[in-house]
């Protein structure tokens, strides 16, 4: 397959041949000149790699340089874009050249772990990858809005509406100030303030512009959402039918969230808001006095893969004492395979993970370990599935309650 198919980094003017292939994978048309231009200023052209058949890419995979949360921590983190194969060329074994070769090239740079949005759940668990973290879709009728007695709130807040990209500077203050203590979030550059603020008219489906709605006291933004309306009518009874889609919100701090979240939910004229890429734990679901009218539909977010053992698990940090010896299991990444002794002290110390002649205590498959790797799927569950294997009795508690985190990983853009 590597002699037929050669892999290698694009230049800058293959990059159209390039996309050509996801084009055709995932059944869309070329992107306009304003989205092309977007994506090729995120575009790392040395981590992005086709295959090729003579000189025409038949496969594709990229990687963008993340600086992402992990518990207690800043991570490297390799994340993985692009994944698609030509129609014309399935079967023949390209993906797991491409996986492999960016395995290799993660591991290579240093990268402990590698994070992605799965476009098809089963592909991934068998190259390593494991379902990290959960995110819901909540859909709001009208009226249902209310929220608990005694809901956060702060005399000193206030809203206004502002002109998104002109406040993009106080959008990244509020972001940053979540990015330390947030799982799942990654570091955004102006680039990706660009990706995270585009509103080409194309791509609305009939709603109107984007627009922001900034929480703000005299010291600073606390919060923002940034949001489109869907204006609809019933022209028989005159009657509005209109939708407000919320793209993102963030606030700092309890009281700027339940602000944003009251006006959002109780706009004049809007029938139904919907919410997606909300956190598996949004605290929106205490806020409400009736938790069931967020109708919440949960699926699954970032997919995580450990591509160091211990270079990963020494990085993060965990809520309370560990002392655990993992036999891991990884087919792909040899450097993983076999058995890890877990240290880690109380208070969110700094843990080592070394390599080990002593009897395991729980058997993980790399997937497993890149499941709750973040901080959001127990062990146990994993356990009860066959996907880890206890060997000492209380061991595989003892490691679930260290690796759980809080808050619950989450990641607001599918990159």
């Amino acid at each position: 397959m590597a002699e037929r198919y050669p892999i290698r980094p694009i230049a800058a003017d293959e990059f159209d041949a390039f996309h050509h292939v996801t084009e055709q994978a995932f059944h869309e048309g070329p992107p306009s000149e304003r989205a092309r231009t977007g994506m090729l200023s995120r575009t790392e052209l040395d981590r992005t790699l086709a295959a090729f058949d003579g000189t025409t890419p038949v496969s594709s995979a990229a990687i963008y340089s993340f600086r992402m949360c992990v518990p207690g921590a800043l991570a490297e983190v390799g994340g993985v874009t692009f994944i698609a194969v030509h129609p014309a060329y399935r079967r023949r074994g390209i993906l797991s050249a491409m996986m492999r070769r960016q395995l290799d090239d993660m591991h290579d740079r240093g990268e402990t772990v590698a994070a992605l949005w799965a476009s098809e759940a089963a592909i991934y668990g068998r190259f390593g990858y494991g379902r990290a973290s959960r995110q819901a879709k909540f859909t709001v009728r009208r009226g249902e809005g209310a929220f608990v007695p005694g809901a956060p709130a702060d005399p000193r807040l206030r809203l206004r509406l502002a002109e998104p990209h002109a406040a993009a500077p106080e959008l990244a203050k509020v972001y940053d100030t979540l990015l330390p203590a947030q799982p799942g979030l990654f570091s955004r550059n102006d680039a990706w303030w660009r990706r995270v603020l585009a509103d080409p008219e194309e791509d609305r489906h009939g709603a109107g512009p984007l627009r922001c709605l900034l929480a703000e006291d005299n010291a600073g933004p606390r919060g923002y959402a940034l949001y489109h309306g869907h204006g609809r009518w019933d022209d028989d009874t005159f009657l509005s039918d209109s939708r407000l889609d919320i793209r993102e919100l963030a606030a700092a701090d309890p009281a700027a969230n339940a602000a944003l979240w009251a006006d959002l939910l109780n706009r004049d004229l809007i029938t139904e808001t919907v919410a997606r890429l909300r956190p598996e734990d949004d605290p929106l679901l205490h806020l409400l006095a009736d938790p069931r009218r967020a109708r919440p539909a949960v699926a699954d977010g970032l997919w995580v893969r450990v591509v160091d053992v211990p270079g990963a698990l020494s990085l993060r940090r965990y809520p309370c004492p560990v002392d655990v010896v993992i036999d891991v299991i990884d087919d792909w990444c040899p450097w993983n395979q076999g058995r890890w002794r877990l240290t880690a002290g109380p208070g969110g110390l700094a843990a080592s993970c070394r390599r080990t002649g002593e009897p395991a205590d729980l058997i993980l498959p790399v997937t497993a370990l890149g499941a709750a790797y973040l901080g959001g799927t127990r062990l146990g569950a994993l356990a009860a599935a066959g996907q880890a294997t206890e060997l000492r009795s209380g061991t595989l508690n003892a490691l679930s309650a260290a690796m759980t985190w809080d808050p619950a990983p989450w990641c607001p853009v599918i990159f």
